[in-house]
């Protein structure tokens, strides 16, 4: 294996994104040739190394007037038309969408495509279109990438059985900070202001801990994905008065620094695929209490009692119980952080790299 190709929608900052970012960045610096093959520029994109090539393969402006059937096979011409010219020995797809076009592309080329599942398979790959297309297609997948067991057991065994469980890369800047010589007394938590985390949850779950611990204070760090939530978070506060011990922070570009000192950290989601800020939270040595959310993302970074705490989605009360006995018995918490900081020993960039270069090179070598 010498050329991979990376395809997704865009390299816009999300969490695949940042993903295939730092993957493509790695594999050229160790050598390999990398091209990413993206169908539209965003405005707020990950750098790339400048060895790593960048090639268009979405539609023209030619291309709006088509049909929506006809705009789709268009896509998958293109991308068609970019594997046979620059013949990779794999091409590795991220996202939804795009995992189904690039099987389609791959057909009849003898160019491995590995496919990786980011999200929630419930509500994510089981609608009527998903239930046409994963019989039609993901059976020419060279191999899958998964982020949890919860997501893998969803599908079916052919696809099970030649996949790998992968955690994301954690970003150097979360490894290795030195425990604080003082925690404060803020609860915190990092995240976009966004439905599916549950903040308001998180909220009225810290009302009912500031009763009983009034020194302490809330902080959640992100910004806002403009669905609505910041509004509904903020009239929480405002009715409740609670202004001056739960702040909405904004988003952060230095929260290795915002978070390192916090007294613990809580996750707070409905649903998630692996979520990177929780095992950054992790990898500062924070006491973090977490819902166990579908599909199994928490439950695959921490064990409960151990490196953490798991409590059930959306349980205010079970959430207010978790914070309270991380606040209450600075013993466990302490322990639990120092067990959680070991997720960058299968976390740090050099793990996750050597995984999946093993991996990528053993779906070409079934390949041939």
């Amino acid at each position: 294996m010498q050329k991979i190709a990376f395809h997704l929608n865009s390299l816009q900052q999300g969490g695949a994104e940042r993903v295939v970012s730092n993957l493509a960045n790695r594999f050229a610096k160790e050598g390999y040739e990398v091209v990413i093959a993206t169908e539209w520029y965003g405005t707020d994109e990950f750098a790339l190394d400048q060895k790593v090539r960048r090639v268009h393969v979405g539609l023209t402006g030619e291309d709006e007037s088509r049909s929506r059937i006809s705009k789709m096979l268009r896509r998958i011409w293109y991308l068609r038309r970019f594997m046979k010219k620059e013949k990779p020995d794999v091409v590795v797809a991220f996202t939804r969408g795009v995992l189904y076009r690039a099987l389609a592309a791959g057909i009849g080329t003898g160019i491995p495509v590995v496919i990786s599942v980011r999200t929630d398979p419930v509500g994510h790959y089981d609608k009527k279109a998903d239930k046409l297309r994963i019989p039609l297609l993901f059976p020419h997948a060279a191999g899958c990438v998964f982020q949890t067991e919860g997501a893998k057991a969803f599908f079916a065994p052919y696809l099970q059985e030649n996949s790998r469980i992968i955690l994301n890369p954690l970003n150097p800047k979360y490894v290795g900070v030195p425990e604080p010589a003082v925690r404060t007394k803020d609860v915190v938590q990092s995240g976009r202001l966004v439905d599916f985390k549950n903040q308001p949850m998180l909220i009225r779950a810290f009302l009912k801990v500031h009763e009983k611990h009034p020194d302490y204070t809330l902080k959640i760090y992100g910004p806002d994905s403009k669905d609505g939530t910041k509004e509904i978070l903020e009239s929480i506060i405002h009715e409740n008065h609670a202004e001056d011990f739960v702040k909405l922070m904004g988003g952060s570009n230095t929260l290795e620094k915002d978070l390192a000192d916090a007294a613990l950290y809580a996750f707070s989601s409905d649903w998630e695929g692996l979520p990177n800020a929780l095992m950054e939270a992790m990898a500062l040595g924070l006491p973090v209490v977490s819902t166990d959310c579908p599909c199994g993302g928490p439950k695959t970074l921490i064990e409960d009692g151990v490196n953490g705490l798991l409590v059930p989605i959306m349980d205010e009360k079970a959430m207010t119980d978790g914070i309270l006995r991380l606040i209450e018995d600075r013993e466990l918490a302490e322990r639990l952080g120092r067990e959680a900081r070991k997720i960058s020993e299968r976390a740090n960039e050099d793990a996750v790299f050597e995984q999946w270069q093993t991996y990528l090179q053993e779906c070409c070598k079934k390949n041939r």
